[in-house]
């Protein structure tokens, strides 16, 4: 072959194996599977740390190719690039336990090497299309940590050993590692599931080992050498050490079992001890696709390889070998079962194809033309009593199981004739019995249709609905039409109305073949599935089928008089419905019953004959006759319903809460926790508990508090109620209320607004530690900027009433918003600073004394007399005289008229008024807090809608909250 035909195949076999994703063999460049999405650097070096460790990730098409290996105290990292990646962040800040951070170029490829301290660990591997590494601090490395498998020097030793016809190659690991071995054309792999560099034998003294080629992956490396045909080969572990040998006797491989389980999708499952991973690979030479299991020693193996539709077993001297046309094949190691599997399932020979023939019983029930049919021969008794015919199948049955504990070849037809009697016969707990116990003595059975098929029915009949659909989601009822009529079935019993609807289309076909009994109950829950979905003339047509079976039990035919009733409400005929509903009231079935009371009230409501403080006291009744299904929910929430609408919203939320999970979590329970979610949510949103008294309202809250929803409306729902309690002053159980909500319920932005005002409340209850706890532990980047700015002028404000005077200055900073002043204007007239803070005071007024008939504001009063008094103190004679000209015309109207004008008049006032016991009496009166407090409540007044007016309490029975 010439050079250029050489060249022309290593280009396609290069080609073919990155379109494929997987490894390829050196000389050729590696290329690790399942890299996933790319950056667009072709190296994307990405760094975090925590506490414990610090992270490095090499992502992009080719960092997520790197290889990593220890060599001593050396983490080296191969980068297949000769361009070296930017490690200016490693190299300025290297992480914790590493010495020294370089890079060099080999051939081909960069390397990056990190030098550890002494003590300092590390542990690397491959996730989401990127190569990790995690390093760890001397002495932080965490329990555990596994010794590194690559031998010092980065590469791991292979020698060979040439003897007589057999060549033995050795792979000197430093820690026990697992391994896959196996043959697979025209050549031996052998796979590891670590990573390392193989230092292979020159090619002289390797024998049948001399074009052997190996490729690293993040977590395997791979070795495919090329071999005779019929070269047998064996391996076997010493320690760390794994000795392949190629020719002379092969070893007989057993410890693999090789099963099918059928719980679920049809799947094979291999028992082998110490299974560690899957790695999937694509052969440079063929190009196909297929995967090995490793495992560690000792050595397992198949000793003849299996085939289905789906995938082939190779024989292995060690591991697992799996072949696959499919390309959605999954292989999965768990422990010591690895599973093969696809997501419809395995296609495989039913389970029942090595059983005996079953001797044919003369009067034994048939199976039906369907696996999940019920057909009337099933309870025909012939001429026999029910006794006889019952103990003649249970005797059978009891035969044959006897026999299966011994021959594993034991037919099963008599285990599945008495199941079918008993399924014929109405008697579900039964034929679950025998069904489950065919099971649990042969496991395979989970994979034979009627045994699935027949399980089923009788859970569905008995109500248990999430086992029943267990069993018909099955692989081996997959199209089956009489499936589909038992989950349409299950789904109506749901309240799933349009999964119902569309499953008992796609079974439609079959439906007559059941019972007339059965064909009753489709047909029933059928049209009440179509009643739901608004299709009345579907549901006449199917009523009318019901109607018309021969030999309905009475309980079946007053299920479907309750729906004509439902159907009768719809087309706007409550005289007919109301009269069916009383009808079927009548019935000694409280199963039946109690829907058709729940009707009556309902419609006698509607007609204004029943009040509704008598329907509530029917509807407590009916809530306690019968329990534990959807009769249940539909009286709780009518109930609740009807609480609400008399504005008895303890009872309300009670009756609601009250279901239970049990109740919550069946068929329609969802709609159950919304009405309960919906009231509250009216109650403390929407302002339906406005007219209770605030310590109601606040009681009422706490008892169930734990519907506040999470996000912006649970925070306006506390933020009303909180506006509420401070109205009154009951500062303490506001802030009980704003603090609950911030320490449980909210994160972020939302919690750092909910502690801006638990921090007011505080400082309006001059608790000044706890309201800077509040504001210090709900720190966190990007606010809105008027947060920010509301945050720091009360925790400056906080400072100030601790007496930290400087401190409260210098987070106050250049702020020059108005809160922001009025909290630099109280912290200079308490340093006496008098005229700074007489010039803010004034600042403050900005140009009120132009608007000279309108009387100043309690706070303005008291903002003037500060300043007032404060240029007095100060000696400022020139401010005071413009502030005395610009608001003495104000006293006369004032609150306080003599205040004002001591305080204009100054300490040298011409008519001797000011003097300085006044001053000290005015500044004590003049409580700019006081003013801070009430602009602190209109504004949060404000804010969570308060200043509107208050949703009339309705009428509150006794007792209510």
């Amino acid at each position: 072959m010439s050079g250029a035909t050489a060249s022309k195949r290593v280009l396609k076999t290069t080609v073919a194996a990155a379109a494929a994703g997987v490894v390829v063999f050196a000389p050729l460049a590696p290329h690790a599977e399942g890299a996933g999405p790319r950056s667009g650097d072709p190296v994307e070096i990405r760094v975090g740390a925590n506490a414990g460790f610090t992270k490095v990730e090499f992502a992009g098409a080719v960092g997520s190719r790197a290889r990593v290996r220890q060599d001593g105290r050396a983490v080296v990292i191969r980068i297949g690039t000769t361009a070296a990646p930017d490690i200016s962040r490693l190299r300025v800040d290297p992480p914790k336990g590493v010495e020294k951070v370089e890079t060099r170029s080999v051939q081909g490829a960069t390397e990056l090497v990190l030098t550890l301290a002494e003590g300092a660990g590390v542990r690397s591997g491959a996730a989401d299309g990127a190569v990790w590494i995690n390093l760890y601090a001397p002495g932080a490395a965490p329990e555990g940590t596994k010794p590194s498998v690559v031998p010092a020097g980065g590469a791991v030793p292979v020698t060979a050993e040439v003897k007589d016809e057999t060549t033995r190659l050795s792979f000197a690991w430093a820690a026990p590692v697992g391994a896959a071995v196996f043959r697979r054309g025209d050549a031996v792999w052998v796979v590891f599931d670590a990573a390392a560099r193989m230092n292979m034998p020159a090619a002289a003294k390797a024998g049948d080992a001399a074009k052997a080629r190996w490729a690293a992956g993040p977590d395997f490396t791979a070795i495919r050498i090329p071999v005779a045909e019929g070269q047998g080969v064996s391996a076997r572990a010493d320690g760390a050490a794994w000795t392949i040998t190629l020719g002379g006797p092969t070893t007989s491989a057993s410890g693999i079992d090789i099963g099918r389980d059928d719980s679920a999708q049809t799947a094979l499952t291999a028992r082998m001890a110490g299974a560690t991973r899957t790695v999937w690979l694509t052969d440079p030479m063929v190009g196909d696709r297929f995967a090995a299991v490793t495992a560690l020693a000792p050595g397992k193996g198949l000793r003849t390889g299996r085939r289905t539709v789906d995938l082939a077993l190779l024989p292995t001297a060690h591991g697992l070998a799996v072949e696959t046309p499919t390309d959605d094949l999954t292989v999965k190691a768990e422990g010591d079962i690895v599973t093969l599997s696809r997501p419809r399932g395995l296609r495989l020979s039913p389970p029942t194809v090595g059983l005996e023939a079953a001797a044919a019983e003369a009067h034994a029930p048939r199976a039906a033309v369907r696996p999940a049919l019920i057909i009337a021969d099933w309870a025909d008794l012939g001429s026999d009593s029910f006794n006889d015919r019952h103990r003649a199948l249970q005797v059978a049955a009891e035969l044959e199981s006897g026999r299966a504990a011994e021959d594993p070849r034991a037919p099963i037809e008599g285990r599945l004739a008495y199941a079918r009697f008993l399924v014929g016969q109405g008697l579900g707990y039964e034929a679950i019995g025998v069904l489950n116990a065919l099971v649990k003595q042969t496991p395979a059975m989970q994979g034979v249709a009627e045994v699935r098929g027949l399980r089923g029915a009788a859970r569905a009949a008995i109500g248990r609905y999430a086992e029943a659909e267990a069993d018909f989601s099955s692989g081996a009822l997959a199209g089956d039409p009489s499936t589909r009529v038992w989950q349409g079935y299950i789904a109506a019993q749901r309240s799933d109305w349009t999964t119902a609807r569309q499953a008992f289309a796609a079974g439609a076909g079959v439906v007559d073949n059941f019972t007339p009994e059965w064909r009753a109950r489709f047909g029933t829950a059928h049209a009440l599935a179509a009643v739901e979905t608004g299709d009345l003339d579907a549901a006449r047509e199917l009523l009318a089928y019901v109607f018309s079976q021969p030999g309905v039990s009475a309980p079946d035919q007053l299920t479907a008089r309750l729906v004509q009733a439902r159907l009768f409400e719809l087309e706007q005929k409550p005289a007919q419905a109301l009269a069916l509903y009383k009808a079927v009231a009548r019935a000694p079935l409280d199963g039946i019953s109690t829907p058709a009371r729940l009707g009556v009230v309902r419609l006698e409501m509607a007609r204004g004959t029943l009040k509704p403080d008598q329907a509530a006291a029917q509807l407590e009744a009916l809530k306690w006759r019968w329990r534990g299904d959807g009769t249940e929910l539909a009286v709780i929430r009518s109930l609740g319903e009807l609480y609400l609408s008399q504005g008895r919203y303890r009872e309300a939320l009670t009756t609601l809460k009250a279901a239970g999970r049990k109740i919550v979590v069946l068929p329609g329970g969802d709609k159950l926790q919304s009405d309960l979610d919906n009231a509250f949510r009216a109650l403390f949103l929407d302002g339906a508990a406005d007219g209770l008294q605030p310590v109601q309202a606040l009681a009422l809250f706490f008892d169930f508090r734990e519907l506040t929803p999470v996000g912006a409306d649970g925070d306006e729902m506390v933020r009303r109620l909180a506006r509420r309690l401070i109205d009154v002053d009951l500062l303490d159980q506001a802030a009980e209320l704003l603090k609950y909500q911030a320490d449980n319920r909210l994160d972020g932005v939302a919690k750092a607004q909910v502690s801006t005002n638990l921090a007011m409340v505080y400082l309006m209850n001059r608790q000044p530690e706890e309201a800077l706890q509040a504001l210090w532990s709900s720190r966190t980047t990007l606010l809105p900027t008027a947060m920010n700015s509301e945050r720091r002028a009360l925790e400056a404000r906080a400072l100030m009433e601790l007496g930290r005077y400087d401190h409260a200055l210098e987070v106050l900073a250049k702020d020059a918003s108005p809160a922001a002043r009025d909290v630099r204007a109280e912290i200079f007239w308490k340093q006496q600073q008098w005229g700074p803070a007489a010039a803010i005071y004034e600042q403050q007024l900005g140009n009120r004394y132009r608007d000279a008939l309108i009387p100043l504001t309690a706070d303005e009063e008291n903002r003037l007399i500060r300043a007032g008094v404060g240029y007095s103190l100060a000696r400022d004679a020139g401010a005071l005289n413009r502030l005395s000209a610009n608001y003495s015309g104000f006293a006369d109207k004032a609150r306080s008229p003599g205040g004002i004008r001591i305080a204009l008049a100054g300490l040298d006032g011409a008519d001797g008024s000011g003097r300085p016991q006044d001053f000290a009496t005015l500044s004590a009166g003049a409580d700019t807090y006081a003013g801070w407090i009430a602009a602190t409540k209109a504004e949060f007044r404000q804010k969570t809608g308060g200043d509107r007016p208050a949703t009339p309490a309705r009428p509150q029975a006794a007792g209510a909250a």
